[in-house]
């Protein structure tokens, strides 16, 4: 059928033709012409000529006019055929890169089972991969978002170079998804190397050669027994788990990763409701004045054992509630339980109290503590709060911002884990800080290494010369704390003096600790 008739009003066009020349056939089969005529010569005198003329120019026309319609109409519905599609392309696509996202994948393969029509494409067993990069955040944060745009461009055309471009997707701001078809066990391990190879190598942007990990899981597709998105799950689950091992890391999928993500699943299930019940309850570790034998301090640490009385190690829950966003309503609460039993104490205590790295990205963490410390009645100047070095490098004009507001305040801010961060005498040079803890990783083994000790009396020294007081963390032994205290080290901290003790057993242990000091 030409293109003319293919529209509904063309159709109805030529079913109009069609009814007017059976019509014309049927007047000419009955003699309708003869009588037409006769009425025109009975007629005359009224006109009736030049009414059958108007009626055939009017008809005329509106058939030209009905064609130029259906012209017109047919022109506007290829436009919008144009307009969908190019909506469809940009519902599919990713503006950047321009792969297919995920609806794409969900709506064009999840949705497809192989056929004997498929052809090359499909032969053989189907395998996904899920890359991840590593370390995408610092290099946005050093060239700014549209060198880590020009970053994902770079990276999409490698990987596009590896696997074929139509099987290469984009599912999210740092994440790609990648079909391989048909490769062997040994194949599929050669492909997730080959694919870190390419993502690591330096890329040079706005004159910096910056670099990113990689950490890719997979896993083959079972096409007989399950849909292609089960697989894309399984593969990301073996992502995650590479991810947790470091950076340019791979794994197959093993069925001990989705157990552990229920585990984490129903951990994380508890640990709300922990926060929600006050579950969590903050322990304390003293803090020992090297030159009086006092405790000067305690530091709070977060201890939980859940209803089953299984304790869970902070390591664990912490990072769960960094990752779920609890992280900000457990310290609030674990700090607020800190302010209460410190008021229990001497006013010359201090309370020492822990802040992640992913809190200091909250601009309006100085304002937290400030109104915790209000609400709960204890003084600014009895709080020390802890930050590491790792935790100012993600934004150092809004930490700057922080420390200063809580000096201000009266707050004292100690730089912990002193040594084993960033840039260490960088941070001591743009940041005030009233005490430096040293890491017990120096402590423990200082001794055994002539260049270790070295450092560690360096440490020492640099404190000294900054007018900062050094806390050395991990101390558990007697010659420890002996060469420590010829070093100049102020205070002491580790399971020589006192393990973590909760709060209604510290004031027995000060007071103890007082009568040793009397007595000695």
């Amino acid at each position: 059928m030409p293109v003319f008739f293919r529209s509904r009003a063309g159709r109805q066009c030529l079913s109009v033709i069609a009814l007017g020349v059976t019509l014309w056939i049927a007047g000419a089969t009955l003699g309708f012409s003869d009588w037409l005529a006769a009425f025109v010569t009975d007629f005359a005198r009224y006109g009736a000529d030049k009414l059958i003329l108007a009626l055939g120019i009017g008809g005329a026309m509106s058939f030209v006019y009905s064609v130029l319609r259906i012209v017109d109409l047919r022109s506007e519905m290829e436009l919008r055929a144009r307009a969908q599609a190019k909506a469809d392309w940009t519902a599919t696509h990713d503006h950047l890169t321009k792969l297919p996202n995920r609806y794409a994948f969900e709506r064009k393969v999840l949705r497809r089972k192989p056929t004997d029509d498929d052809g090359e494409e499909w032969a053989g067993n189907v395998t996904v991969f899920c890359v991840d990069l590593d370390g995408f955040k610092k290099v946005n944060d050093l060239i700014g978002h549209n060198g880590g745009d020009a970053l994902l461009v770079e990276v999409s055309k490698r990987i596009c170079a590896i696997g074929n471009a139509d099987c290469v997707y984009r599912f999210g701001g740092d994440e790609f998804l990648i079909l391989a078809i048909g490769l062997s066990s040994a194949a599929e391990e050669r492909f997730a190397r080959l694919l870190i190879q390419a993502v690591t190598r330096p890329i040079l942007i706005n004159g910096f050669a910056v670099e990113v990990g990689a950490s890719i899981g997979y896993d083959r597709w079972a096409e007989d027994s399950e849909q292609l998105e089960a697989t894309a799950h399984r593969a990301d689950l073996a992502m995650y788990e590479a991810k947790s091992r470091g950076p340019n890391h791979y794994l197959a999928f093993e069925e001990t990763m989705r157990d552990k993500v229920a585990t984490r699943a129903s951990l994380e299930a508890k640990l709300r409701v922990a926060i929600q019940k006050k579950a969590i309850r903050p322990f304390y570790q003293p803090l020992i004045d090297l030159r009086t034998g006092g405790v000067c301090g305690f530091e709070a640490l977060a201890r939980w054992t859940d209803e089953e009385g299984v304790s869970i190690p902070p390591i664990v829950f912490i990072a769960i509630a960094e990752e779920t966003g609890l992280i900000t309503a457990l310290f609030e609460d674990l700090l607020a339980q800190a302010c209460r039993d410190a008021l229990t104490w001497q006013d010359s205590i201090t309370l020492s109290f822990n802040v992640s790295p992913v809190q200091m990205e909250d601009k309006l963490l100085a304002a937290r503590i400030l109104k915790v410390l209000s609400a709960n009645g204890l003084p600014p100047q009895r709080l020390e709060i802890e930050i590491t070095e790792n935790a100012l490098i993600q934004d150092p004009a809004s930490a700057a911002a922080i420390l200063d507001d809580l000096h201000e305040a009266g707050v004292q801010v100690a730089l912990d884990d002193f040594g084993t961060g960033y840039s260490s005498l960088e941070q001591l040079a743009r940041y005030r800080f009233d005490k430096i803890k040293i890491d017990k990783s120096f402590i423990a083994t200082y001794r055994d290494d002539e260049r270790q000790e070295k450092i560690v009396r360096a440490m020492f020294g640099l404190g000294r010369s900054l007018n900062i007081a050094t806390t050395a963390e991990g101390i558990e032994e007697h010659r420890q704390l002996s060469n420590l205290i010829q070093l100049g080290c102020d205070i002491g901290q580790g399971y020589l003096f006192g393990k973590p003790m909760p709060a209604e057993e510290t004031c027995a242990f000060v007071s103890n600790q007082t009568a040793i000091k009397v007595a000695g």
